[in-house]
């Protein structure tokens, strides 16, 4: 492919490169510490977060056709990143799972299938995030605590509560706790302070981090070798290529792989999909996304992530948000901002390995905070119960299960609210004068609404000797519907009441 064709190909544009250069610089800042956090939270590499971030900026924003999306590892996907790594049991065989998903993707992107989104209950969908959240919170206390994986919840033969407090209390490094306290601070204070709120605060957490990280040494808060990231450091290209892990095809039979990959696949589309509408939104120009495109660029996007060894990518609206504050304006920035990872990668690993797994824990605490506010709960109750009730029954279903169960749980609970709502909604009861009743059906009456109206009709007083029925304003009636309609009829004739009948008729 000629320069001019790959350009075309890209839409790469010399004109806008002074505006994505700047922003692309930001969006790596940002990017850098979440990637690795996300997959510390994953229980991946950390290789693998930087590797899906590379991806996400080479290989999805050359696809997508969003200007100001960046894809790479969500946040939203850690839960079931973790679950399914454990469940599998290899690492080869979940990427497998990674690769069939991002095939899914391809065929939904490639089927139409971008307003998946529309289908979903949005109180499902965000009592799935909240889940999330609050499962990223739980997930990263210990180590906001600098309590090792090793001891963080050990105990002694017999002891009870007090020996459990007095290891609960040892285990703590007080040294990574501070560091996670000032971290946590800076993530909420620093971008409401005028003229520094440009810099990214992930960038000056993970300044801190390494600071305090490196002070300490030699102190009574010294922090352990397994305080800190480790990436590792490569002095070769064979070296370097040697950090790949291919997927094991020989598990592509087992059912466990596909559960996994199918679920990646409808939350990794769901995620993107919120996340390209929100982004959409704060764009200057006001340009959309064309989705299905979007979910193409993320499939292809998955499936070279697991064939590498990388996790499951998705748009992130952090990234993307951090990308439209910074002044991009086109898919150089995203691509671009890949290009950074790689560069730091190669380049400062020895830098990076600094970085207190700490800092990267309050990153991660204040995203779950981000994605459970209490602010989110007090506004799905004052939707109504019928909101609130199936977006509790979620976050719940999940915290003490898993994702996939969760969402099921969730969709169940919502579709008997939409029926209720649907069954009450069948028609309008009106009186003309004491002895006229005027029922008037909804736009569309399914057999749902039958039960209803049948006992709204029989429910009528004697005194009511007119019922008028009018269907004018339907589209669709279901004929089970005007069956009881009809036998309604000819009940109240015998007995000497009046009946009109307006439009009743099967509609399709």
């Amino acid at each position: 492919m000629s320069n001019n064709r790959l350009s075309a190909f890209l839409k790469l544009s010399k004109r806008d490169l002074k505006y994505d250069a700047p922003a692309s610089i930001v969006v790596f800042l940002v990017a850098l510490p979440l990637c690795l956090g996300i997959a510390m939270a994953s229980g991946a590499p950390l290789f693998a977060g930087l590797l899906t971030g590379v991806i996400g900026g080479f290989v999805v924003a050359s696809i997508s056709k969003s200007p100001l999306s960046v894809s790479g590892p969500a946040a939203g996907l850690t839960v079931i990143v973790l679950g399914a790594i454990e469940k599998l049991g290899a690492y080869e065989t979940f990427l497998l799972a990674v690769v069939i998903a991002g095939v899914v993707q391809l065929i939904l992107g490639i089927v139409k299938a971008g307003m998946i989104g529309n289908y979903f209950p949005s109180s499902v969908i965000l009592g799935m995030l909240a889940a999330i959240g609050i499962t990223i919170i739980l997930k990263q206390l210990p180590l906001a605590f600098g309590m090792l994986e090793s001891h963080a919840f050990e105990m002694d033969n017999g002891g009870g509560i007090a020996a459990f407090t007095d290891i609960l209390v040892s285990s703590i490094n007080y040294g990574a706790l501070l560091i996670c306290v000032l971290s946590i601070l800076v993530l909420i204070f620093w971008p409401s302070i005028k003229g520094l709120n440009k810099i990214p605060a992930p960038l000056i957490v993970v300044g801190i981090g390494i600071g305090l990280g490196t002070a300490f040494q030699g102190t009574s808060m010294a922090l352990l070798n397994d305080h800190f990231v480790n990436i590792p450091i490569v002095s070769s290209f064979q070296e370097f290529t040697g950090l790949f892990v291919f997927p094991d095809f020989t598990q592509i039979g087992n059912k466990e792989v596909w559960i996994v990959a199918f679920t990646i696949a409808i939350i990794a589309s769901l995620e993107t999909l919120l996340s390209i509408e929100a982004v959409d939104k704060i764009d200057p120009f006001k340009r959309n996304s064309p989705t299905n495109r979007e979910l193409i660029a993320q499939g292809v996007g998955n499936m070279t992530a697991g064939l590498l060894g990388g996790i499951p990518l998705t748009s992130v609206i952090v990234r993307s948000s951090a990308n439209a504050n910074a002044g991009g304006r086109t898919r150089q920035s995203a691509m671009l901002h890949g290009a950074w990872l790689l560069v730091a990668l190669l380049a400062v690993p020895s830098l990076i390995n600094l970085i207190p797994l700490s800092c990267l824990a309050a990153i991660l605490l204040h995203t779950g905070f981000k994605l459970a506010k209490p602010a989110l709960f007090k506004s799905m109750y004052v939707k109504g119960l019928d909101q609130f009730i199936p977006f509790l029954i979620t976050i719940t279903a999940i915290v003490f299960t898993d994702l996939l169960m969760g969402v099921g749980v969730g969709i169940l609970v919502a579709t008997f609210y939409i029926l209720k709502n649907n069954m009450k909604n069948a028609f309008q009861l009106d009186h003309e004068g004491e002895n006229t009743a005027v029922i008037t059906l909804a736009q569309e009456v399914s057999f749902l609404n039958k039960v209803p109206i049948q006992q709204a009709l029989y429910a009528l007083p004697k005194e009511i000797q007119t019922i008028k029925i009018n269907g004018s304003q339907s589209t669709f009636i279901d004929k089970d519907v005007i069956e009881v309609i009809k036998d309604f009829e000819k009940n109240a004739l015998s007995k000497g009441r009046d009946i009109e009948l307006t439009d009743i008729a099967y509609k399709n």
